[in-house]
């Protein structure tokens, strides 16, 4: 043991520790944690891993309001009639939707896997043994991408409401590379090179990201021979649908918070922004601070609700964002006639109050299109998902529970939790279920070409140039068991989904009855995978 923090240990020298009734000598920040009881400790770290997830969540919520932000920036297009040489001025989306969702949505959920697996492999330099963070976590959080997170999404619409995938040949596409990661990745351990992984290997794992945003974009432009010749529905113009503009919240808004900027130059005030705001997220409303195009685009929509606005500067936008995160209390929450509940929320507004103050720092999605907050977001995410593996590598010290478990459950869950909020946030707020559920698929291919190629390539470039040698996996055994069962248990998903679009003509939503009937085969399906990948990694079968 050496200084401050949590150093890994083998499972051997683990369970012996355990076995012997001996203490867990890691420790989180202090050394003297290590002078609390195993069953103190167990209790504290799985308190601060939960505390953790609620930071994930809320973080994520502005993640994916800054992804919003890029993803709808539009440019201006002067295109020429060829017959009467006139010139007309029309706004196209920078993005294109299919490889907004793949990139930018699947790529910045999954960024948590990433980070710490990219991390892992540049401390583990040198060592010709694959890091801790490889192909187990990653197939447990494919897991818990497939099946909890679509349990969710399931029930997220209202009663009754229905959304579909209006585009099924760009998801059966990404269903299909999603399969075909964790086949290859079978291919790799146990056919080419079995529990050995080469440089071209790695190279190769890495390069099949880029394949998929090819074909991808190739079916959603319907390319001839590259793409399936599938009839899509109508889909929506924006990624996110307008929402309606309240009047009194407008008011509301001016009266207690009055940080808007007047035009001083020709004093009248200017109609450049757009009142936006979210149910699934709490507070006073916020401000998108539109360019003069975007403004333009979008004039003959908004202009309608005759609502005019005076420009708040960008620090008056960040100020409020501070404001907000000392509130502790909200004027609905004021309204409340029952004491019991108006405390509850009290308190889960305090319990906020830390992360509410830590985000507050991320800059305003206004600025550069986003661009700025996406990226601070990102860094947030990966910093909060760090700390969720330190926690488990201690959770699965002090109480001798295979790490391979945690890894399957606490860890995949901790690392998944962006996946899972943001799938949420897409279901209550886009009108397809398009960008949910290829957020998942998505995140699983990801989860492989990305999260485990570019470790493997760091190390085995490594031990190429400095000792010849490739890069050795262990416990491969128990990995080709656990995709065994991903595989058969995620047949039964897609079969579900599939059985869902034929009857009720939508993947998410319907009857609430068939939606949480749904929702709980998903979940048993999770815990299918769960324990059977559990008494394989222990063993016990």
């Amino acid at each position: 043991m050496h200084g401050g923090g949590v150093y890994y240990h083998d499972s051997g020298s683990r369970s012996s520790m355990i076995a012997g009734n001996e203490k867990c000598e890691s420790y989180l920040l202090f050394h003297h944690e290590t002078v609390l009881g195993n069953t103190s400790r167990a209790f504290l770290y799985f308190a601060l891993l939960a505390y953790c997830f609620i930071g994930l969540s809320a973080i994520t919520a502005r993640f994916f309001r800054s992804m919003e932000n890029v993803v709808k920036h539009s440019r201006q297009v002067v295109k020429v009639d060829p017959l009467t040489g006139a010139e007309t001025i029309e706004y196209e989306k920078v993005w294109n939707y299919a490889i907004a969702d793949i990139s930018l949505l699947a790529f910045g959920t999954s960024f948590p896997q990433i980070s710490l697996a990219t991390i892992d492999a540049i401390r583990n330099l040198g060592n010709l043994y694959a890091g801790g963070l490889g192909p187990g976590t990653l197939v447990g959080s494919a897991a818990f991408d497939l099946f909890p997170i679509h349990a969710v999404c399931v029930v997220v619409p209202k009663a009754g409401e229905l959304k579909k995938i209006s585009d099924l040949g760009v998801w059966l596409v990404e269903l299909f590379w999603s399969f075909w990661a964790y086949i290859w990745l079978y291919i790799i351990l146990e056919v080419w090179t079995p529990n050995v992984v080469t440089l071209w290997e790695s190279l190769l794992t890495v390069l099949q990201y880029g394949l998929l945003l090819t074909h991808a974009y190739a079916q959603d432009k319907q390319w001839p021979y590259l793409s399936l010749p599938l009839e899509r529905s109508e889909r929506p113009v924006d990624w996110v649908p307008a929402e309606n503009i309240s009047y009194g919240r407008v008011n509301k808004f001016h009266q207690e918070y009055s940080e808007v900027l007047k035009d001083e130059e020709e004093g009248s005030e200017q109609i450049v922004d757009i009142l936006k705001h979210s149910e699934s997220m709490e507070g006073p409303p916020i401000y998108h601070n539109l360019p003069a195009s975007d403004v333009s685009e979008s004039s003959s929509h908004h202009l309608k609700s005759g609502i005019i606005l005076e420009e708040p500067s960008v620090l008056a936008i960040w100020k409020l964002q501070f404001v907000e995160a000392y509130m502790l209390e909200r004027r609905d929450s004021r309204k409340l006639n029952n004491m019991c509940l108006r405390l509850a929320r009290i308190f889960w507004q305090l319990l906020l109050a830390p992360w509410r103050l830590l985000f507050a720092f991320v800059p305003p999605y206004q600025i550069a299109h986003g661009w700025i907050a996406f990226i601070c977001s990102l860094a947030f995410i990966s910093g909060i998902a760090y700390v969720v593996t330190q926690l488990t590598d201690l959770i699965s010290c002090v109480t001798g529970i295979n790490a391979y478990v945690i890894a399957f459950t606490a860890l995949a869950g901790g690392t998944s939790w962006p996946d899972l909020v943001a799938s949420k946030i897409a279901a209550e707020r886009q009108i397809s279920a398009d960008s949910a559920i290829a957020n998942i698929t998505c995140s699983n291919s990801v989860n492989i070409y990305v999260g485990i190629g570019i470790p493997w390539l760091i190390d085995t470039i490594y031990n190429f140039i400095a000792y010849n040698e490739p890069l050795r996996i262990k416990n491969a055994d128990g990995l080709s068991f656990s995709l065994l069962v991903f595989f058969c248990t995620s047949v039964g998903c897609i079969g579900v989904l599939v059985l869902r679009r034929r009857t009720l003509g939508a993947e998410l939503g319907g009857p609430k009855i068939w939606a949480w009937i749904t929702s709980v085969y998903f979940m048993f399906l999770w815990l299918i995978f769960v324990v059977l990948s559990s008494l394989r990694v222990s063993g016990i079968i």
